[in-house]
């Protein structure tokens, strides 16, 4: 083999150990790198080159926030109620160094933790405070784990209770329970519509009497109205009436009144001798006669006059 040969080998060599040597962390990773077996460096994201033969990669560790799902745990309640209980642990690795050497399989070091942690906190509650008090025992139990997994750099975000599971014939007396209740809730229910029923119709009776009432009363109060105004009216009319024939009379009267000025007028005109005086007076005392009075008293010179007319009705038969 020539030198050449073996320097372009050597080479390539060099240039495959530089290469292989090459290390690119990605987001959200870290490298934990030992040297001759102890801790060296913990790499976060980018391009890091380590020794060869002398530096190793000895764990990558995500630090993104993860979810374990654990299964489901046998716990005991404070009055010997046994349900099994499934947990979910979100949490996130805070120190990758410590994460790799702090405890051995630590996903299975927080379940251990976990359902120890559930079964002293479910042992001091009996089953009604179990199935009502989830929160309660979730904040309990992350800050036990949280406490407990800092020094293994692991940092519990929440831990949840997934599912409660009693014992079949608890469930089938709770179910009996909330039936029992169901119908309870549904009779009061019931029970309540019909008070508020029968209320809301003794209202109605009572708004109807209350309106029949008060539509009598306006009926009453109409009807006095109309015949007060009936009775106006008629008043009115009487009085109207009156009026008209007082002034009937009062026109006729003084048309009568009149008439006569101007028969006087007229009279006085035609300068009338004693004899035609004497007439009308005697006409005027046969009006007066046609009336009411019971005692006329008749003037001398009226009584002359009437000898006088009878005289002159004699005659005038006499020469017929």
């Amino acid at each position: 083999m020539s030198p050449l040969l073996i320097v372009l080998i050597l080479i390539a060599f060099i240039v495959l150990v530089i290469i292989s040597n090459i290390k690119i962390v990605p987001q959200a990773y870290v490298y934990v790198v030992e040297r001759f077996g102890t801790f060296h460096a913990a790499w976060g994201t980018g391009l890091h080159v380590k020794v060869p033969f002398i530096d190793r990669v000895a764990k990558k560790v995500s630090i993104k926030e993860q979810v374990v799902d654990f299964k489901p745990q046998s716990v005991i309640t404070k009055d010997n109620v046994t349900m099994q209980i499934d947990t979910v642990v979100f949490f996130q690795i805070t120190n990758a160094m410590q994460f790799t050497y702090g405890v051995e399989r630590p996903i299975s070091a927080i379940e251990n933790l976990t359902a120890t942690t559930l079964r002293n906190i479910v042992g001091d509650l009996d089953l009604e405070a179990t199935l009502t008090s989830r929160d309660i025992i979730n904040t309990r139990i992350t800050a036990i784990l949280d406490e407990a997994t800092d020094r293994w750099g692991i940092k519990v975000q929440r831990v949840e209770l997934k599912n409660i599971i009693p014992p079949r014939e608890i469930q089938d007396a709770m179910e009996k329970q909330m039936k029992a209740d169901r119908e309870r809730r549904e009779k009061v229910i019931q029970a309540e519509a019909e008070k508020k029923s029968q209320i809301l119709v003794a209202e109605g009776e009572k708004e109807s009497k209350i309106l029949r009432a008060q539509a009598d009363k306006e009926s009453q109060i109409l009807a006095a109205e109309a015949e007060k105004q009936s009775m106006i009216l008629r008043a009115d009319a009487v009085k109207e009436q009156k009026i008209l024939e007082a002034e009937g009379e009062a026109q006729a009267i003084d048309m009568v009144q009149r008439a006569l000025a101007d028969s006087i007028v007229k009279l006085n005109a035609a300068n009338p001798n004693e004899a035609v005086i004497q007439l009308k007076s005697l006409e005027a005392f046969s009006k007066a006669a046609d009336g009411k009075a019971t005692k006329i008293i008749i003037p001398s010179e009226i009584q002359s006059l009437a000898g006088l007319a009878t005289g002159l009705k004699e005659i005038v038969k006499e020469n017929q």
